[in-house]
């Protein structure tokens, strides 16, 4: 209730008669409810839980704050809220597309729609005890993972393959799913930052990012480790050593109070220093939760705050087309005096002999 409690002091706030959730995120965060339909209704009094037949009983055991409310083609949520005497309604507007909109609007026109500006997300961005906790095992999956897949990678077996034992043993270990599509990218296929799996065969003296993660009790984990299959050469341990001296950097400084700017600047320097500035082109880092990439943001442009509770990701990455790429990725919790790594593996440069 005390997500709810926050939300109804926003409304109090902002003159907001009710809020409606339906975002999938947003709606399990505020009703626990894990199903694929429904709208989680807030007012000032009451908790209402919108969702249709095949629904009902999930919610009925999930949804326990909120009273469960059928709807149907014949009687449309946006019916009941006429019945409601709603002047006006947060929506979520980071995620309400324009023809739901649209369709709301017309069927609501005595209701005045309130964007919500992102203020579930930055509810969401701060974890509590028990969503770190569950974040923690998700972390200690994927790193088991790791540890597992070394034994299985060798020259001559696909990218493909990889990713499907990652898969595999991360829902033996109690993943119901993955936190997005496994990065396998070997070779030159290493500086495309987001080089899903591929049907390429790893060939001896690649280098081998894998950036994956699982879903555990609906949160996410986000890992990345990059090896080299065989000897490494002496350009690889330089691009390698480069970036992680500037994740351990950024993660030696990380601490509550500055921004998300400050950080990506502390690993960003350290690479641009080494005259690889134009090949790390993307954000050191982003929120994980519920979503593998939430607030708060860490990059550039970033000027939110960082705050206990949050957790974010410390992952610089340097990508040379035509020769490779390495990132090097950890999972942190931002805690009161400093931080917390989640993510076990060894980042030192692992050069499998075969």
């Amino acid at each position: 209730m005390d997500r709810i409690n926050k939300l109804r002091e926003y409304m109090k706030n902002t003159d907001l008669d009710a809020v409606l959730i339906y975002k999938p995120e947003n709606r399990r965060y505020v009703s626990k409810f894990t199903g694929t339909t429904g709208y989680a209704l807030i007012t000032q009094d009451k908790n209402l839980f919108f969702t249709d037949f095949r629904y009902i009983q999930q919610a009925t055991n999930q949804c326990k704050d909120f009273e469960i409310v059928e709807i149907s083609r014949e009687k449309p949520v946006t019916e009941f809220l006429n019945d409601m005497n709603i002047k006006s309604l947060g929506f979520e507007d980071d995620y309400m597309d324009f023809a739901t909109y649209s369709r709301f609007s017309k069927e609501l026109e005595n209701i005045k729609f309130v964007p919500l500006k992102g203020y579930i997300l930055a509810l969401r961005a701060i974890k509590d005890e028990k969503e770190i906790d569950i974040i923690r095992k998700a972390a200690s999956i994927a790193d088991e993972a790791f540890s597992h897949i070394l034994t299985v990678i060798k020259p001559g077996i696909s990218e493909m393959e990889v990713a499907l034992e990652l898969e595999y043993f991360m829902k033996k270990k109690g993943a119901t799913g993955l936190s997005f599509d496994s990065i396998v990218a070997s070779g030159k296929r290493s500086s495309l930052p987001h080089g899903v799996a591929s049907d390429k065969i790893i060939e001896k003296g690649d280098f081998l990012t894998l950036d994956f993660g699982c879903v555990y009790n609906g949160y996410c984990s986000d890992m990345t480790r990059t090896i080299v299959v065989g000897k490494a050469s002496d350009k690889q341990k330089e691009v390698y050593n480069t970036v992680l001296n500037a994740q351990m950097r950024a993660l030696e400084n990380i601490k509550p109070g500055m921004t998300g700017y400050e950080l990506d600047k502390i690993a960003r320097d350290v690479i641009t220093e080494a005259g690889y500035g134009e090949y790390f082109g993307h954000g050191l880092g982003h929120g994980v939760g519920l979503q593998v990439h939430e607030m708060p943001n860490v990059n550039p442009n970033a000027q939110n705050t960082l705050l206990p509770g949050m957790i974010i990701t410390d992952e610089p990455g340097i990508y040379i087309p035509d020769f490779g790429g390495v990132r090097i990725e950890d999972l942190i919790v931002i805690t009161i005096n400093g931080y917390e790594v989640l993510s076990s593996s060894t980042k030192e440069l692992i050069e499998l002999s075969y």
